[in-house]
């Protein structure tokens, strides 16, 4: 099998990209240089041409533990693509907005201020704090035995969410947490450590405004 030091310079990826810029490489020739190298038995350019078929088969849906699978790639070289590929992501998806606050939240809730039921959402955040879904998890009075974690969580997993914010509707117009509004609260936050999911917040809205109980200290 032809090893790196077998292609000219000219055609090997490093020097390629040196000469040419990064845009005349191929995927494989992008992946090969992010490797750095090969196994015995095994060149890079093989090594990147497996991932890549790899990412192909999974429509760019990759999991470190589906790297870790391919002969050749051990923790390092997996957690390295993992990054460059999450790294990418952030600072190249454009429109996906950020939470900073909690006044940051409140376009994705306010469509329930004024609903005649309460309304309990949940808002996934990936580890930049985007915000890549907002659901409503249930309709009617919110209590601890309606609201289950496998209702809130499953699709947060799906998601592969970091980090989730759950927000509901006070149709009375108060935004003082209800005993049910707490227990509620904190049910979720000892599911999502379990998980490794964090609760960031708990966000009531009304009529009359909204109450954060992060910003309360109630989490």
């Amino acid at each position: 099998m032809k090893k790196i030091k077998d292609i000219p310079s000219f055609q090997r990826p490093r020097e390629k990209l040196t000469e040419r810029g990064a845009e005349a490489l191929s995927d494989t020739e992008l992946l090969a240089i992010l490797l750095g190298s090969g196994i015995q038995g095994k060149s890079v350019l093989k090594l990147a041409r497996n991932i890549l078929h790899l990412f192909e088969k999974e429509n760019g849906s990759v999991e470190l533990s589906d790297l870790l699978a391919i002969e050749g790639i051990g923790p390092a070289k997996a957690c390295q693509l993992m990054a460059a590929l999450e790294f990418s992501r952030r600072r190249f998806r454009k429109n996906l907005p950020v939470i900073r606050a909690a006044k940051d939240i409140i376009p994705f809730i306010s469509r329930i201020r004024d609903k005649k039921q309460e309304h309990f959402l949940c808002l996934s955040l990936n580890g930049a704090n985007e915000v890549i879904a907002n659901r409503v998890i249930t309709i009617g009075l919110l209590n601890s035995s309606q609201i289950h974690p496998r209702e809130v969580f499953a699709e947060v997993i799906s998601d592969r969410a970091c980090s989730v914010i759950l927000a509901h509707n006070h149709p009375s117009g108060s935004l003082e947490p209800s005993p049910e509004d707490l227990a509620v609260t904190s049910q979720m936050v000892e599911a999502g450590r379990i998980l490794g999911i964090k609760v960031l917040d708990h966000v009531i809205i009304s009529r009359k405004g909204s109450l954060s109980m992060k910003e309360k200290g109630i989490i």
